[in-house]
């Protein structure tokens, strides 16, 4: 065995076999339950590597603006974004460095299921060569490899649909909005190409390694959801459908306009009625005014009521 087989291979195998036995032999509870256990192990880094990601998205404005500006001066431009850095105190190599630092566990745990996954004697041999000589291991061999109804030694067509899924969903929450067309045209394929690459992968492989992408999957589209939400990945198809209200609000609207009108109607008549019944008892009045007026003067101009003192 080289220098890789000792310090991360046959570790991992031996726990895995070990936790099988705590598990009742159930080697697919046993492959969920040791991908829970090193994606909790590995949770701060992964954070780290989430909010740096984050921080670099919330920065992709300034960016391309520094970049139209200064796109004929590389030297400024690569000043002008290690300045935009240090003030917004983001680390471009944050993003890597976590993600570094859990590949080669993932690896290891990836060689672990393939080769704990022996189905025959030569298989069964070349595992025995990762054992510590624990009692417990070699009391579980061989491994029960069905769960859930599935053979986890040999590909399923659902295990594969499912890690693509999940692939696309964790990608799609990642994927930054504002992007240049070059940049958007790159996230767009590989959007859609490492899904679909990992599927074809997953058909090919024992669906137990589709097992643990999926479980890995989810953990990791929880663990995003929960450090920047859903992200560009739209979930209106999953919300109801809004009731059409238009035709109802657009009839309490007309009824609203007629009783409007309505009133104005009304209190435009009886503002009529009213200057009527004005005009027409000031019209009264200065009939019978002009009518004793005319009177008076018939009277004070008739010299035989006068002479009686009538007029």
């Amino acid at each position: 065995m080289n220098i890789w087989d000792y310090i991360a291979l046959q570790p991992m195998i031996n726990v895995l076999i070990t936790l099988a036995h705590f598990l009742f032999n159930n080697f697919g509870l046993t492959i969920v339950v040791l991908t829970l256990i090193v994606r909790f192990i590995l949770l701060p880094l992964t954070m780290r590597q989430l909010r740096a990601t984050k921080a670099m998205t919330s920065l992709q404005p300034k960016l391309q603006e520094i970049q139209r500006k200064y796109a004929k001066d590389k030297q400024k431009l690569a000043q002008e974004q290690m300045q935009l850095y240090r003030e917004s105190g983001v680390n471009p190599v944050g993003c890597a460095v976590p993600m570094i630092i859990q590949f080669p566990i993932w690896i290891a745990l990836y060689q672990a299921i393939i080769l704990s996954l022996a189905v025959n004697p030569e298989a069964l041999l070349n595992l025995s060569r990762y054992f510590y000589g624990w009692v417990a291991p070699l009391a579980n061999l061989p491994l029960n490899n069905y769960f859930l109804g599935l053979n986890l030694a040999q590909g399923n067509v659902i295990l594969a649909v499912l890690v693509g899924v999940t692939m696309w969903i964790q990608q799609k929450m990642v994927t930054p909005a504002n992007q240049d067309p070059r940049t958007a045209q790159q996230s767009q394929l590989m959007l859609w190409m490492m899904p679909i690459v990992f599927t074809f992968f997953s058909i090919s492989f024992p669906s137990g390694l589709a097992l643990y992408w999926v479980i890995s999957n989810i953990f990791s589209i929880i663990v995003q959801y929960f450090v920047t939400g859903w992200g560009e990945l739209n979930l209106n198809f999953l919300k109801p459908a809004p009731k059409d209200t238009s035709s109802s609000r657009d009839s309490k609207i007309k009824k609203r306009l007629a009783l409007e009108e309505g009133t104005k109607k009304t209190q435009q008549s009886s503002t009529t009625a009213d200057k009527t019944q004005k005009e027409g008892s000031s019209d009264g009045k200065s009939r019978d005014i002009s009518q004793n007026s005319g009177g008076s003067n018939q009277k004070s101009s008739n010299p035989i009521k006068r002479w009686f003192g009538r007029g």
